[in-house]
Order: structure tokens, then sequence, then C-alpha cells
């Protein structure tokens, strides 16, 4: 590359500013624009990474033959700073194809799916960390082993979470790639289920190695020239599946972990929950089939930490307990509040919901209102738009109709703190937050108002 300034529109979004460190790491001149302040902007500017939040032309490096522009499809088309480098001569590419360019001539270890990949591709880092191999690694997420979402390593091994939206993940060709799952989602890119199904099988079609795919979907020897192998929390028709041994008592489940060459004893994650058993079958067959060492697995999986906003335990006393997590899609959130109900039986368990997008309320409002029928008490909050403009007559309200729980609530966001402030609390209580929007805003507050209720 012959350019010394990489310019990020978009910079505070999580897999930009992964790309923004990594950059920067290298020695180039890294700057970037983002709407509004976030923790994470403010580690970049901590970093030495210039961030501006006002739209403002001026700020961009003037020089288009020196400077490379990456956006994310997230902002808006007619975004000043965007119109102006397409306009004045400047190469402008999407976060993807950046991506993309980054792991070509690399050994790509790649997760793919609508939901789970995020913890499994973190896990997969570190698990290819923990073993000596190393790996540099784009997450999703902030891994709490690490504090940040990006890991660097001097071998040529990259592990990438492979996002399915605007098609990111079609800029990739991983020699191992998992594929946790493949249901509706993004309809507004999509369209319908059938064309999510087309684009992930056109993903499988680009692995030069082996797909490692969920049990049970449909991903066939016509889609991809690859190996096929698949895995599954339970299911002893996989390659890779789990035999659950004991529990500890305290959510952490023990399991042998099965695979194609022999067994891996006594295997234990580091986060407690059903799902994180299936994501770590579906990271350690990545590193198994890539030929890491299966007791260094072993070792790895235990001391996984997890990752920031995925089911994050953020208090744990044995009257009451409070998680936070992203899950933003009907799937996902069935997920974690089942793993819930597994682990902490017996506790009242309250969910916090805040639904992402328009499109995807209207398009899934069954399914959330199904997925959070789990919980005991749901306050549900009003709609985070992002990107989205509204659409008449998609509310929350839509959802809160059909919700069949003991209590529930809809209000605004900023009722919250009063709401919980005032809600009676029991000799076992599990609260949850989810969603993909700016509820974690209140992730701190509310840990810290549970700690002063509860002492």
């Amino acid at each position: 590359m012959t350019y010394r300034h990489i310019y990020f529109i978009g910079i505070g979004g999580i897999g930009m500013s992964a790309i923004a460190r990594y950059y920067k790491a290298k020695g180039f001149e890294v700057s970037g624009y983002d709407k509004t302040p976030s923790p994470l902007t403010h580690e970049l500017e901590a970093e030495g990474i210039g961030v501006h939040y006002e739209d403002n032309t001026d700020f961009v490096p003037k020089d288009p033959q020196t400077t490379l522009v990456v956006y994310t499809p997230a902002v808006p088309k007619d975004l000043a700073e965007l119109v102006y480098v397409q306009e004045n001569g400047y190469r402008v590419i999407k976060r993807s194809r950046m991506l993309g360019e980054i792991s070509a001539g690399q050994r790509c270890m790649a997760v793919a799916g609508t939901h789970g990949k995020t913890t499994t591709s973190t896990l997969t880092s570190h698990i290819f960390t923990a073993c000596g191999e190393g790996c540099s690694a784009f997450l999703g997420g902030i891994s709490k082993n690490y504090d940040t979402n990006l890991l660097i390593s001097g071998n040529d091994v990259v592990v990438a979470e492979a996002d399915e939206f605007d098609r990111s993940f079609l800029q990739l060709f991983p020699e191992i790639a998992v594929i946790t799952s493949m249901d509706a989602d993004h309809l507004d890119i999509y369209g319908d289920e059938a064309h999510i199904r087309e684009a992930f099988k056109a993903f499988a079609s680009q692995v030069s190695g082996t797909v490692i795919a969920k049990h049970g979907l449909d991903i066939t020897p016509k889609d991809t020239q690859a190996q096929i192998r698949t895995y599954s929390y339970d299911d002893t028709d996989a390659d890779f599946y789990a035999v659950l041994t004991d529990g500890d008592g305290n959510g952490y489940t023990h399991f042998d972990l099965h695979h194609p060459e022999g067994v891996i004893r006594d295997c234990v994650v580091g986060i407690p929950g059903w799902v994180n058993i299936e994501n770590a079958v579906a990271a350690s067959a990545i590193g198994l089939t890539y030929g890491l060492d299966p007791d260094k697995i072993r070792e790895a999986l235990a001391s996984f930490a997890g990752v920031k906003r995925r089911f994050d335990i953020q208090m744990r006393t044995e009257r009451c307990v409070y998680i936070d997590d992203y899950a933003h899609h009907p799937r996902e959130i069935a997920a974690s509040l089942t793993s819930i109900r597994g682990n902490f039986p017996g506790y009242r368990l309250t969910g916090i919901f805040q639904p992402h997008l328009y499109t995807r309320t209207r398009d899934f409002a069954d399914g959330f209102a199904e997925a959070l029928s789990h919980v005991d008490r749901l306050i549900l909050l009003d709609i985070y738009p992002a990107r989205e403009e509204p659409i008449p007559g998609v509310t929350s309200q839509i959802i809160f109709d059909k919700v069949e729980a003991q209590e529930k609530m809809l209000i605004r966001k900023d009722e919250l703190m009063e709401k919980m402030a005032g809600i009676e609390l029991g000799d076992k209580e599990v609260f949850m937050t989810i969603g993909a929007g700016d509820i974690d805003r209140f992730v701190g507050p509310i840990g810290k108002l549970l700690h002063e209720r509860l002492g």
C-alpha cells in the first residue's frame, strides 16, 4: 500500500475501530469521524488516533493520492464527508473490502452466522493465542482476556468475524470457516430468508479448506468444494459435539469434547451457559482442524473470560445476578434466556429489552414476543433506530402486546432507572439487559443501583 493516511468514516464502530487500530499499529497516520463519542472512541483518541464528531470536510486529509478512505455502510449515503471523498478523487472502500484485503494471502479463520459469531470468533482467537500459535484477530466485540477488539501476531493466521450485513462476508476467502446459523435477519438488505441462505452458501463456496457448519444447516457439497464437517452442542451425529459430565453448582458445566480424531476429556468454558459450550465446540473445531494441541485447547477454554456485552456477568451474589447481553435477534434472546434458566433455577428473571431497528422489529415481532415470554418480568424500551427512519405503526407496542409474562411494562429509556429503583426485590433475582442499541449506557448505573439496594 502506497498510502500514508487511512481515514475512517464511522470510526467508532466495533469493526471499523479494530481496523483503525491495526493500521495505527502498522505505522500509518489514522484518523476519522463518528457521530457520537463513546468509550471506544475515547480509547482510540488515547491511542493517538484523531477522532472528531462533526460532519465537516475540513477534517478530511487533503491529498487524495496518499489518503485511503474506509467507510461503513451504517453511515448515511448523503453524509457530507462521504460525498466529498467520493467526488474528489479519493480511493473509497467499505470496511468489509478493507478486511478482505488485510486477510488476502493469509490463513484466514472466519466465523459467520446470524448469531453466535462474536463469542465464537473471540474464543477462537483466544485458543490460538493461549495455545502459543498466535493470530491477528478482528473481532466484533471487546475480548475480556485482552481488553481489545484487535490482536496482532507475527504469523500469517487471521481470525475474522465474518459479518453477513450488507453481504460483507463475501469479501473473505477463508481457509477454515464456521457457520453458526443462517436465520432470517437483515431483511432490509436481503428481502427474504431464501436470499440470506443463498448468501451463506456463496460464502461457503469461497472457503478453500474446511467448512464447519452447525449440524442441521443446509450446506452441502453442491455449495462448496471445501470439506464439510458439522458441530453441535450435544447431537452425537455431528463431527464435533459435547457430552456433558457434571456441573460445579455455579453454572459451569464440565463436558467431554468429541471430535473425529478422539475426545478431549473434562473441558469447561470460563463463562457459563449451554450456549457457550456450543460456541466452544465450534471454536475448538477450528483449532483442531488447524492442528492445535487438544490439551492446550482444553486449557484455553477454561481460561476464556468472555466478551463484553455477550452474556456478560456484571454482578453475582447468592441473592442477585445481573447479566448484560448484546442479543438482538429472537433466536439469540431465546438462547440466552434458556441458558439463564438452566444456570439459575428458582430465580425470578427480569429482562430489560431495547429492540434494535424498526425493520427488525417489524419483521420479527412475533419471534421477539415468544422469546421474551421466557422471562417473569419484562421491562420493554422504545426501539433504538440506529441508521433507520421510523416506520408507521412499528413501535415496541407490537412486541409488548404479544408477550406472555407474569409482569410487563413498556417505558421510555429515560424512565428506566426510576422504574428499577422502585422494583420490589425478592430473595433470588436475575436481571438481564438485552439489546444492540444504547442500552449499554445503563449497564453501569443498573449495576451500581443493584449493589446499593442489595448490599
